[in-house]
Parts: C-alpha cells; structure tokens; sequence
C-alpha cells in the first residue's frame, strides 16, 4: 500500500522534436495541498493534463494511489477536475450540474439528494441550488464548479488557473475557501497556477517549474527565503540580484564583492554550488538607517543615491544606486517615509549577513 495518492516517475512528454516536460518525479502524500507554479510555457499544464489522462506520457509512469494510470481513460480516473473557464452546463440548475458527475458515475438517481446538498454546503451555496448559472456571480460559478468536482468524492482534485477570471478581492477570497475546503475535506489537491501569492497563501508545498522541469519543491517559506536559483529568487516575490565579481571564503562568512566593485558584502552562508556568482537579497531585508541610527551589530551597511520612490500603499519601494549600474530595490513602511530622504539626495542602509542569499546560477 503506498503513502502517496500521485506519483510521477520520470515522466516526460514532447510534441513531435519539442521537449515540453522532461524527466519529472513527483510524490504527493494524500491530503496535501501542492501547487505547481511556473510561467506561461513552463509544463506545468501540460503535467496537469497527463495526470488527469487528457495527455498520455511520452516516457515514464503516473499512479494514482499506488495503480499505474498511463492506459486508464480520463473518465475512469478517480480525479475530480475544476478548470478556469467553469464549464457549467448553462440549461441545468446548480444542483443539476453539481449531480451530473454522480450520472456520469452511475450512481442511482434517488441516491443523488443527499451528496449534492453536501457538496453545496461545503462551499456555502445550497440555499441557491434551483438557480441557473447565468443568475450566479463569477465567484458562485467557481464554486458550483468546485462542487461539482467535489461531489463524486476523488481520491485527487484536480484545478487548473481556477480562479483566473476572477477580480483581485474575489480571488483573495476564494482562495481563503479553497484551503479551508480542502482541510476539511481532507483531500489532496493539485493546483496550476501562474501566480506567486496563490501559492504562496495555499500551499503545503510548491513545485516551480522552469522550462519542463522542476526548477525547486518545497514548503512556501523555504522557497521564498531559500531560493536555490536566480530565476526561482526573481519569480517567487521581488529579489535584487547582483553579479559577484570576487568572492573570498572566510572561516565565518563569505565576503564578495558586487555592482561594479563599489559594494562589498558579507554573506553568513555559503554557496549551494560550486562557484558564487550572484547574490540575492529580498528588497524588506534591508534597513533604512535614518537619522543618528546605527546599524545593527554585524551588518552591512551601504550608501547609494535615492532614484526613484513607488508609493504602494502599505509600503514604499525605494530604488537606490549604489554603483555605476546596479540599483537596489528598498521595501520602506509606510510610517517610515518620514524618514526617506528626498530623491537624489544619498541614504544608507544596513543588510544582515543572513539575508545575503549566494547563488551559483
């Protein structure tokens, strides 16, 4: 008996000479929520569709629950499957299409009552089951889909982009229900998507995706604060990213020097490679040192002339010049701005040895 409901065993898929996925293993334990993230053309849907069958692998195996799924038809899969576009069967009522994976199922007709209305009020709609989907919200469709999906009880859930079409506060809410019905439900979920905080707000665990293979896997907060490349540090949340033109390994730190030679930092890890070749440091890891501030014990300090400021409401992005053509982008609080100067006039900041991520690609 395995402990994983979807394995990925070297699975690979090209069309025709192009390589879209290329050598991927994967294992995610029943109840998990995973994301696999990545832009547009990374494979990421192109994975999802081989799981739920739509695509067949060109090398390698998929199993669900243990049994080899590369022959099994999409229908006989037990996978549920919630796409962007909903897909909702326009001349039925909400509780008609929540019920038609039951038909499709086989399941008897006076059996179907009970199920349904479950699945509705697990995402708070049965008081709207005799509606047409176009008397619904583009947020109550998702959920009629999501029931739908849920209603056959899958070993797996399925979910392309689901929330794509929605506004900004309907997706930061549905996204909120998503997690929450999945930890009731206890099921496992597999969800595309292209957006950082997406994942970031509902993952167990995140599966970046570059290039038809797995670029890093791992819990949120070890992607974001442990970056294991450049392009992972630039497309989870914002990084500088700095060519080193030296490095020189002491016995507690790494010391290199970066943008043009005008910046030295120390860096209290070392390299995940063989050869540091940039440094990476999260725009709110550095310290506005404003006033008679001091910067605290260990730290970096630097000096660079203020460029441009960005008002974003809850903070302020500072860019800042700290050499003939590197620029460091500044997460400022918005109760600080005070304490930025004004643009071209030189401020210092402070960066902890710690925050200084080196990476060898």
């Amino acid at each position: 008996m395995t402990n994983f409901d979807v394995e990925l065993l070297s699975v690979s898929k090209s069309f025709g000479p192009v390589s879209v996925v290329k050598d991927i293993d994967l294992q995610i334990p029943k109840g998990e929520f995973v994301s696999i993230l990545g832009p547009s053309g990374c494979g990421k849907t192109t994975t999802l569709n081989m799981m739920a069958g739509f695509n067949r692998p060109s090398h390698g195996d998929i199993r669900i629950r243990g049994r080899s799924q590369v022959h099994v038809p999409p229908e006989r899969r037990d996978l549920g499957l919630v796409f962007q576009n909903y897909a909702l069967f326009p001349h039925m009522t909400v509780a008609e299409n929540v019920a038609f994976g039951l038909k499709m199922k086989g399941m008897a007709k006076a059996d179907f009552a009970p199920i349904v209305t479950s699945a509705l009020q697990s995402v708070h709609l049965e008081a709207l089951a005799d509606r047409y989907p176009k008397a619904l919200s583009g947020g109550q469709q998702q959920r009629v889909a999501l029931a739908r999906a849920l209603a056959p009880r899958p070993s797996v859930l399925l979910l392309d982009e689901p929330l794509s079409n929605l506004d900004l506060k309907l997706r930061e809410a549905m996204r909120a229900e998503l997690k929450d019905i999945q930890q009731q439900l206890g099921m496992t979920f597999v969800y595309v998507t292209h957006e950082q905080e997406e994942a970031m707000a509902m993952s167990d665990r995140i599966v970046v995706m570059w290039k038809g293979a797995i670029a890093q896997q791992g819990d949120p907060a070890r992607i974001y604060h442990d970056p294991a490349s450049t392009f992972v540090a630039d497309f989870i949340g914002k990084s500088n990213i700095l060519q080193i033109e030296k490095s020189t390994r002491c016995s507690a730190w790494s010391e290199v020097v970066v943008a043009g030679g005008s910046v030295t930092l120390r860096a209290a890890r070392e390299c995940d490679g063989d050869i540091a070749r940039y440094c990476v440091v999260r725009p709110e890891d550095i310290l506005l040192l404003s006033g008679d501030a001091s910067a605290p014990a260990g730290s970096n300090v630097i000096s660079g002339t203020l460029r441009r400021i960005v008002n974003l409401g809850a903070s302020l992005e500072a860019h800042v010049a700290v050499g003939p053509s590197s620029v460091l982008t500044v997460l400022v609080g918005s109760a600080n701005a005070d304490a930025l100067p004004s643009v071209g006039d030189v401020a210092s900041f402070a960066i902890a040895p710690q925050s200084v991520k080196l990476l060898s690609d």
